[in-house]
């Protein structure tokens, strides 16, 4: 991973092999990022990707490992428990242009990610809220 600082927001370029929800929770507790935006595109190697039933309670994920245009990473930094706390999805195509999106559980680089950071004043953190079944923000 290499990374820079440009005012409040981080540009990072991941590079092939490695993985992007560990490498942005390093990032974070590294530079000590508690609350921020993150957008992001790349290409993988094999991603899991998830859906949270609402009924069930439960993520179900998709794993699949294929070349994949990772068309789009969205998502936000918070906290819980003091720990970084990550809520990113992403939206990844293979060769047939079908694409996938959902809760991006884990994403393995194939070629590049670049991901920006932009950090927030302050914290915010979570809770978990028996009801729904998740984390929600304390707001």
């Amino acid at each position: 991973m290499k990374f820079g600082k440009f005012g409040d927001s981080y540009f990072i370029r991941l590079e092939k092999g490695e993985e992007i929800v560990s490498s942005l929770e390093k990032l974070c507790r590294q530079e000590k990022i508690r609350l921020g935006e993150i957008s992001g595109l790349g290409a993988a190697s094999s991603v899991r990707i998830g859906l949270f039933d609402i009924d069930e309670k439960q993520f179900f994920e998709n794993h699949i490992e294929e070349p994949l245009e990772i068309a789009s990473i969205t998502g936000n930094v918070s906290e819980m428990d003091g720990e970084v706390y990550l809520h990113i999805h992403a939206v990844a195509a293979g060769r047939d242009g079908k694409a996938i999106g959902g809760h991006l559980k884990e994403a393995v680089i194939s070629a590049t990610a670049e991901i920006f950071i932009r950090c927030l004043d302050g914290a915010v953190d979570r809770f978990f809220d028996p009801e729904i079944g998740l984390n929600l923000l304390s707001l």
